[in-house]
């Protein structure tokens, strides 16, 4: 069976300009979301939600693959990269982390970007409107601090009380001009290595 998608949303932000300073190469994020109907909403509580895991989150991970995709040329064009879930109020919050806690579903990402770093998240439950936030970090080295960018955005009519929103993030760099170092310098200063 394939999941039940009300919508499909993407959000891009390209900068530019930061700090009165032209970014040399703009810098894109992006989020594609799927808006999903909550399979265990109103079941009552239910112990074992592997069932749906195994059927669904592998149909959810290329679907947003697909449509990050579409966005993006190559897993070249990728640098950091993160995922969310909100749950609707009538579910768990183990639902929403039910699909983007598996490798059935983060692998698709992850091996799409060519990426080796674990996938930074946020899970919540909330509202329509409710913030969809996507930590981020390098894809390939998560000390990298320049990476650790946030981005996030809205779908005003989801998630809907029986829905999960289930979300990925890249961005096509790090925080434009960077100056906090890495946790490697930072290591070699105060003399741990």
């Amino acid at each position: 069976m394939m999941v039940e998608i009300r919508k499909v949303y993407t959000a891009i932000e390209e900068t530019r300009i930061e700090g009165g300073k032209k970014v040399e190469e703009p810098i894109k994020m992006i989020i594609t979301a799927a808006v999903i109907k909550n399979p265990w909403a109103g079941r009552g509580f239910v112990e074992n939600l592997k069932p749906e895991i195994d059927e669904y989150a592998p149909q959810i991970g290329e679907l947003l693959v697909s449509e990050l995709f579409k966005h993006i040329n190559t897993a070249d064009d990728v640098e950091a990269f993160g995922k969310a879930a909100v749950v609707g109020v009538d579910g768990e919050i183990e639902h929403a982390s039910a699909y983007i806690h598996t490798l059935k579903f983060g692998n698709k990402f992850r091996n799409a970007v060519e990426a080796k770093s674990i996938l930074p998240f946020t899970n919540k439950r909330g509202g329509a409107g409710t913030a969809v936030i996507i930590p981020m970090v390098h894809k390939n080295d998560d000390s990298q601090r320049s990476h650790f960018i946030t981005f996030e955005t809205t779908i005003p009519d989801a998630p809907r009380a029986d829905e999960i929103v289930v979300a990925i993030g890249v961005s096509t760099a790090g925080r434009p001009h960077p100056r906090t170092g890495n946790r490697h310098q930072d290591m070699i200063e105060m003399g741990l290595v």
